[in-house]
């Protein structure tokens, strides 16, 4: 046997040589049948092996042997008819030159070629159909340890996941049905295992189940869930909970190869990001690509979740030089081991900086000399910055003009500002410092002939760091409950590897002649998402019941938290966008020499110790919309 394993390639060559040899043959029998004796068997002869050894070597040079006859596919077939066509083609220039054809019919070569064919392709596929019946049999015999499954859709992706299912003897999972996404298939079947029911059937269809002692223990989605309707995989989540079944999904076709024994047949836990119901954005990659690649690039607040995930895309968009600024020693290490190890000949550096000390930015950018920043850098969680006003001030604000200034020195072509929706109608310190940056980054965009200075706002990112997510994760370990701080608080939400999208997006686009100056950028964030609603689906996630297994409970707004927030204040303009995904506010601005006599009085006021409640009435004088009476609301430790 191992002889036969070591020589396996020559074995499929000799086969395919045999099968040439035959089909030669064959075809002259079946050309002439009665009269076959009469051909001149010498150069009927001469011809047979110029034709098998035609057909062997063409073969063997088209690369027919790569591929594993176990798996043999379409695509294995398209490789024998066109190897086969090339085999006849070269033997019929051959066989004209050297024996004019003598004693062989002019139409043999093509009766021939049509044998070879059923020949080469047929073993192969009776080879494969023996061994996956082989391997069922040894499927469905070592039946310990599978999982029946519910499959949800009955589409391309179901029929690959139980092919690779079928192939496959150690496969975790037994299909005992499928659930079609609409009636449309209802009663037919993929691979003998019939389409069941609808969505709506579910509780039915699992009953019905569990009568034949075929009790499903996990629904898998088939399909990407951007692809699913979004209410239709929350109502399958909730009836899963129900029903006691965990719901998953699949890979996407686009993440696996298309040979079925390379695809991983395990599913994948279904995750929050997959319940916002987000359509996919149509990202300009060229665009975004070009504002990067061959760029020296600086991004600050490198080590947090936003600035890490900039890192990360912009790394793989080949910049020509990539300056991390962090303040967090931590932070820094980690995305940097992080890309030295994925990307180990991307020209780098890592800096710790303080965006609040202008003399450190002074020599960061004298000496990387960055043409593209990215600004992610800032004190963003409400209740700290409540707590802390004076150093979200000194971070959000002072550190932003530090750094545009330096940008605008450096004459940088672009400095992106990483801004927030709590920047409208700020309620929270958090919020209006935000705010003021924007209207300073404005004000130098407007008056800058070098350099352009962009403002991108959105909401929320699902998963970063002092977000509700992890907090109601953490909750969820401890077995609850979850707390929500009022039953109607809703906020917009996206997945971080999104945002920075695009993030880039928003800054090719704002990078590019137009009328944007002056403007913000505002990403499209959907709908806004209830957080109790959130909260619940993290309980069913885990496969929990909400309100029964996993209590939700309400504490009450923070201070500086509003109920609602908001991607744009009235008095902006809405303007379309050429780019998908992304909005533009025309904001109020204000003259760059009156914003910057403002804020220089002001970095000195809090440098010299400006008390609290008085950083608050200074920052309700510079942002007006800021409503709230910071004393009242906001009591010193």
């Amino acid at each position: 046997m191992n002889i036969i394993y070591n020589n396996r390639r020559l074995l499929a060559f000799l086969h395919d040589s045999f099968v040439a040899a035959v089909s030669f043959w064959l075809a002259l029998y079946l050309r002439l049948g009665d009269d076959f004796h009469t051909l001149s068997l010498g150069d009927t002869a001469i011809a047979s092996v110029i034709f098998t050894v035609t057909c062997g070597l063409v073969f063997w040079a088209v690369g027919l042997y790569r591929s594993i006859w176990a798996f043999a596919s379409l695509r294995d077939l398209r490789e024998i008819f066109r190897a086969s066509t090339i085999a006849v083609a070269i033997f019929l220039a051959l066989a004209f030159l050297t024996t004019r054809l003598t004693g062989v019919p002019r139409t043999l070569p093509f009766m021939a070629w049509f044998i070879m064919l059923a020949g080469l392709g047929g073993s192969r596929m009776i080879f494969r159909m023996l061994r996956e019946k082989r391997l069922s049999v040894l499927w469905e015999k070592s039946g310990a340890g599978r999982v029946n499954v519910l499959l949800v859709g009955a589409g391309d992706e179901a029929d690959l996941f139980m092919r690779a299912v079928s192939a496959n003897p150690q496969a975790a999972y037994h299909v005992v049905g499928i659930i079609g996404e609409n009636a449309k298939r209802v009663g037919r079947s993929i691979h003998g295992i019939d389409v069941l029911g609808t969505v709506e059937e579910l509780p039915a269809i699992v009953a019905r189940l569990r009568d034949q002692m075929k009790a499903p223990t996990r629904l898998i989605l088939t399909r990407s869930v951007s692809r699913f309707n979004n209410a239709l995989v929350s109502q399958l989540l909730e009836q899963a909970t129900a029903l006691g079944l965990s719901l998953s999904r699949l890979p996407a076709l686009t993440d696996v190869r298309s040979d079925v024994a390379a695809l991983s047949v395990r599913d994948q836990p279904l995750a929050l990001e997959d319940l916002l119901g987000r359509p996919e954005t149509k990202l300009n990659r060229s665009e975004i690509r070009s504002l990067v690649k061959g760029k020296r690039v600086l991004v600050t607040g490198a080590g947090g979740t936003i600035g890490a995930e900039l890192v990360r895309q912009i790394a793989a968009l080949e910049p020509k030089h990539l300056t991390l600024v962090e303040f967090s020693e931590f932070n820094l290490y980690r995305i940097d081991m992080e890309i030295r190890e994925s990307l180990p000949y991307q020209p780098m550096r890592s800096l710790i900086g303080d965006v609040r000390d202008a003399t450190r930015m002074t020599q960061i950018f004298d000496s990387e000399k960055p043409e593209l920043v990215f600004h992610a850098a800032a004190i963003k969680h409400v209740p700290i910055a409540e707590e802390n006003i004076r150093e979200t001030l000194l971070t959000n604000v002072i550190g932003t003009r530090i750094v545009a200034d330096c940008c605008q020195n450096a004459n940088c072509a672009a400095m992106v500002l990483i801004s927030t929706d709590k920047a409208v109608y700020p309620s929270s310190v958090m919020g209006a410092t935000k705010r003021l940056a924007e209207i300073y980054c404005q004000a130098l965009d407007l008056s800058s002939a070098t350099t352009r200075f962009i403002t991108v706002r959105f909401g929320n990112v699902l998963g970063s760091t002092g977000s509700v997510v992890p907090r109601f994760q953490e909750q969820l370990a401890k077995g609850g409950p979850l707390t929500v701080t009022h039953p109607d608080i809703t906020r917009y939400f996206m997945t971080v590897r999104e945002a920075v999208e695009l993030v880039l997006q928003a800054s090719a686009l704002g990078t590019k002649p137009g009328d944007q100056r002056g403007k913000v950028l505002v990403l499209d964030m959907g709908e806004p998402v209830k957080i109790a609603d959130l909260a619940r689906q993290v309980i069913r996630l885990a496969g929990l019941r909400p309100d029964q297994d996993i209590k939700i409970t309400y504490t009450g707004l923070r201070a500086g938290e509003k109920l609602h927030e908001e991607l744009f204040a009235e008095a902006e303009e809405l303007i379309p966008s050429a780019a998908d995904g992304v909005k533009l506010g025309k904001a109020t601005t204000v003259e760059l020499p009156v914003i910057g006599q403002q804020l220089d009085d002001y970095a000195a006021q809090l440098r010299e110790g400006l008390g609290e409640c008085e950083c608050i009435a200074q920052l309700q004088r510079l942002v007006p919309e800021f409503n709230r009476s910071g004393c009242d609301l906001k009591k010193t430790a």
